[in-house]
């Protein structure tokens, strides 16, 4: 393939790139989305095999890796279950990383790469490097720890080790030092300790700075390890002198990193609130003097044919689903439920928050998996007005993000919080395995209020009882 052939390829892609973000924005054309983005990556992939860049002899190795790496791929979408999408994207997130940490090398070794350079653009060539290590050593990292986070192998609890700021701080000072070094290098030798250095150090920040976010801020930490993992392939883009890679990564870099400030202001959190971790503890922190009281009243249990009773009854039922139900794999059973009260003439749909689940947009994911119809899934600005005249909402395995204290306590580790109003609705009910406080180890007022009620047990056996007394 010549190399106008390759550029013209590499455009049509990007096109497609943007026009597959651009459907990603919204349910009905999300799957259009994909197509682009698959049909543009199709485009990229064999304009980079055939083009120019790229000789005879390595296209077998190339193709070899694309077959072991086609077939994983294949394995992982096959067998990787739904609830286990936000393990799987982190580590999708890693392998990004740990590329761009490999081409920073690959590239950082090889003399003749080397000698295409000279004067500033060297310089330059070699901030490059130095930079895309440094990213991809980071996103490598982190991710790991973010993989271990989501799929339960490491605890959700922050990791808060004393004058971990400073740690930060001196590592940053550390590498910036050792950048300076490398640049004044005039060899590979004298360049390598730098490199392994900061490499080292990059490592090591990664791991600690995910450790110290809690598990309620995981899907921030997704989504801006999205945005990291974006920046390394356009890092990757720049030391390979490839001009597609460098526009992929930075849409990617820059739509995770939107997505992120979106996903904090969801949350009332500064970006640096959440890099400097600390939120997510298994126990709520003590309130200060004066502070509001803890929750007062009755918690009320019912069971599945109560529950079911009050559904019937129901003419307008808002469903706010969360982990639990992915957890419980119930959102199937939650369709089927949505069908028999629609086909009597309820009003039902659901409320999403946006930091519902362990990633963005999760539980739309979960719901359209189900088959859930994309014009009943509202966002939560859309529907918490319509609570007042709901006359059931019933919450799925969520619970900081329907938590009343959010705007009543000002103590609270959520206080500005936005949150789902569920108790504004004329009834309640909270499906939990039990009254554990959430991920943000806040206790629920919502539990004991006059019009809730709790339906304790695994969701999904919950939800086929209600199922069938409402069948029945």
């Amino acid at each position: 393939m010549s190399a106008s052939l390759a550029t013209v390829s590499y455009i049509g892609a990007t096109i497609l790139f943007i026009l597959s973000l651009g459907g990603l924005s919204n349910q009905e054309s999300s799957r259009r989305g994909n197509l682009f983005g698959m049909i543009g990556m199709t485009i990229a992939v064999l304009a980079t095999v055939f083009g120019p860049q790229v000789g005879a002899a390595g296209i077998p190795w190339i193709i070899g890796a694309m077959l072991v790496g086609g077939a994983v791929g294949l394995y992982a979408a096959r067998t990787v279950q739904m609830t286990q999408m936000p393990e799987l994207v982190a580590l999708m997130h890693s392998m990004v990383g740990l590329a761009a940490m490999l081409v920073g090398f690959a590239t950082f070794i090889d003399p003749e790469a080397a000698k295409e350079f000279t004067g500033s653009a060297k310089s330059i060539h070699e901030m490059e490097i130095y930079i895309g290590i440094l990213i991809g050593a980071m996103t490598f990292s982190g991710s790991i720890i973010a993989f271990g986070k989501l799929s339960g192998r490491i605890g959700g609890n922050p990791m808060l080790l004393p004058g971990r700021h400073w740690m930060n701080l001196a590592g940053l000072l550390v590498v910036i030092y050792f950048g300076g070094v490398f640049m004044e290098s005039h060899s590979i030798a004298d360049a390598m300790t730098p490199v392994l250095v900061m490499t080292v150090i990059a490592l090591l920040f990664g791991v600690h700075m995910v450790m110290a976010i809690g598990g309620a801020d995981m899907p921030v930490v997704v989504s801006m390890l999205n945005s990291y993992s974006g920046w390394a392939a356009a890092a990757t883009g720049f030391m390979l002198s490839n001009d597609l890679l460098i526009v992929i990564g930075a849409l990617v870099g820059s739509s995770g990193a939107i997505l992120s400030y979106i996903m904090c202001n969801a949350m009332n959190r500064s970006f640096i609130s959440v890099i400097a971790g600390g939120f997510g503890t298994a126990s709520a922190a003590p309130k200060p003097a004066g502070g509001t009281a803890e929750p007062v009243g009755e918690v009320v249990p019912v069971n599945a044919t109560e529950a079911a009773e009050l559904l019937r009854e129901a003419k307008s039922v808002i469903i706010v689903p969360g982990y639990g139900m992915a957890v419980a794999q119930a959102q199937h059973t939650v369709f089927e439920i949505t069908k028999v009260l629609r086909e009597k003439g309820v009003n039902v749909r659901f409320g999403i928050h946006p930091v519902a689940g362990r990633m963005p947009g999760h539980m739309n994911v979960l719901l359209a998996e189900a088959r859930v119809p994309y014009d009943i899934v509202f966002e939560m600005d859309e529907l918490n007005d319509d609570f007042p005249a709901t006359d059931v909402a019933i919450v799925i395995g969520a619970n900081d993000i329907v938590n009343p204290a959010a705007q009543d306590d000002p103590t609270s580790p959520i206080a500005g919080m936005p949150v789902l109003e569920v108790w504004k609705a004329k009834t309640s009910i909270v499906m939990k395995r039990s009254m554990a406080s959430g991920y943000a180890g806040v206790d629920n007022p919502l539990f004991y209020k006059e019009n809730n009620r709790m339906l304790f047990g695994d969701a999904k056996k919950m939800l086929d009882e209600v199922l069938t007394v409402l069948k029945a």
